[in-house]
C-alpha cells in the first residue's frame, strides 16, 4: 500500500441535461471538492477535518458520502482491516444542482483506490462511489452526477441498478455557463413535487429530444442540439422553485445558446454554447436576472471536462 497520502479532485457536475433527467451528466472545469488521504494504524477511515462547509457536514464515517464510498470498497476487497484519515475541502456549494455530495464520493473512493495500489479502474469504481452517494439522496441510487464526476465526458445512463452507463461521443468546442444563485432548494422537495404521470404526448416529445439531442452532440449538428435541448417534463413542474429562472432562461437565449435549463434540482441553472465569448455573456446576463431580484449569484464558464475525478 502507498503510504505516502494522496490528494483527489473531483468536478462538480450539470446533470439531467434539459430533457435526460436523470440520464444525462457532464462534469465542468473549476468547482469541485478535494480530498486528501493518509494511512493510519487505526482500522477504517476517519475524517479529521472539513472545509468550507460551514459546519454542516457531519464528520462520522457512516455519514458522509466521501467516507462510506472509501468504506464500500474496503469492504469489496476485504481490507478493512486497514486505516486512513481523511480530510475533506469543500470547493463549491452544497444543495446547489452542482453534483456536490456526488463529487465527495467520487473523491474518498479514488483516493482509497488510489492508496491501495489502484486494484479497480474508475469503471469499476463506480458503484462504490454510488453507494456514497446514496447516503445524501436518501438510499436510491441515481447515477447521473456520480458518473460524470468519476469518468469524465458526457454520460448516458441507461440503468442505475445495473451501473449500465456509457459515454456519448461528443465534439469539442461546445462551453457549459453555469450560474449557482444563493437560494436553497432541496433534492427531496425538488423530487417529490414531480407529477408520477406524464402524457403520451410529452413522452415522445421527451424521448424525441433525448435522443436527438445525443446524435447532435456525436455529429455536431448545432442545430440539432438546439432543437433537442428542451425539458418538456420536468422543466416546468420545477421552474417555480428558481425565482426569476425564465427571465433568466430568456436572457441566455438572447445571447444566443444553444439550450438553458436547470442543472439537476437546482437552484443552478446551465447553458450550452458553441463559443467562449456567448457562454461568459450568458453568465453575466443571468447573473444581472439574479441581482435585479436582491439574489447573489456565482458563474462558472468551462468546456466539457473530459477526465473527471483526478489525483493531483
Amino acid at each position: 500500500m502507498n503510504k505516502s497520502g494522496v490528494k483527489v479532485f473531483a468536478p462538480a457536475t450539470v446533470s439531467n441535461v434539459c430533457c435526460g433527467f436523470d440520464i444525462l451528466g457532464f462534469p465542468i472545469h473549476g468547482p469541485g471538492d478535494e480530498v486528501i488521504v493518509f494511512p493510519t494504524d487505526k482500522p477504517g477511515i476517519h475524517i479529521t477535518k472539513i472545509t468550507g462547509d460551514k459546519g454542516k457536514l457531519p464528520k462520522e464515517a457512516m455519514k458522509n458520502t466521501a467516507s462510506v464510498a472509501g468504506m464500500a470498497l474496503l469492504e469489496h476487497l476485504d481490507k478493512t482491516h486497514l486505516g486512513f484519515n481523511m480530510e475533506i475541502r469543500k470547493k463549491m456549494p452544497f444543495g446547489s444542482g452542482m453534483g456536490s455530495s456526488a463529487a465527495s464520493a467520487v473523491a474518498g473512493v479514488v483516493a482509497i483506490n488510489h492508496l491501495l495500489g489502484k486494484p479497480l479502474s474508475k469503471w469499476e469504481l463506480l458503484p462504490f462511489a454510488s453507494a456514497g452517494e446514496q447516503i445524501a439522496s436518501g438510499g436510491s441510487i441515481h447515477l447521473d452526477n456520480v458518473a460524470p464526476c468519476l469518468l469524465g465526458g458526457v454520460i448516458f445512463n441507461r440503468n442505475n441498478d445495473t451501473f449500465d452507463v456509457h459515454r456519448v461521443y461528443t465534439i469539442s468546442g461546445l462551453y457549459a455557463t453555469l450560474v449557482y444563485p444563493h437560494i436553497q432548494v432541496l433534492t427531496s422537495e425538488a423530487r417529490n413535487m414531480l407529477s408520477s404521470e406524464v402524457s403520451l404526448k410529452q413522452m415522445t416529445q421527451q424521448a424525441a429530444n433525448l435522443g436527438a439531442l445525443i446524435i447532435g452532440l456525436g455529429k455536431g449538428d448545432l442545430n440539432l442540439i438546439k432543437r433537442s435541448l428542451k425539458d418538456v417534463v420536468i422543466e416546468p413542474q420545477r421552474a417555480g422553485l428558481i425565482p426569476g429562472f425564465y427571465k433568466a432562461q430568456k436572457a441566455a437565449e438572447d445571447c444566443g445558446v444553444l439550450g438553458c435549463s436547470i442543472s439537476g434540482s437546482g437552484p443552478a441553472i446551465f447553458a450550452l454554447s458553441n463559443n467562449s465569448l456567448i457562454a461568459e455573456n450568458a453568465a453575466k446576463a443571468m447573473q444581472a436576472v439574479f441581482t435585479e431580484q436582491g439574489i447573489e449569484a456565482d458563474s462558472y464558464v468551462s468546456t466539457i471536462n473530459r477526465e473527471g475525478a483526478l489525483v493531483c
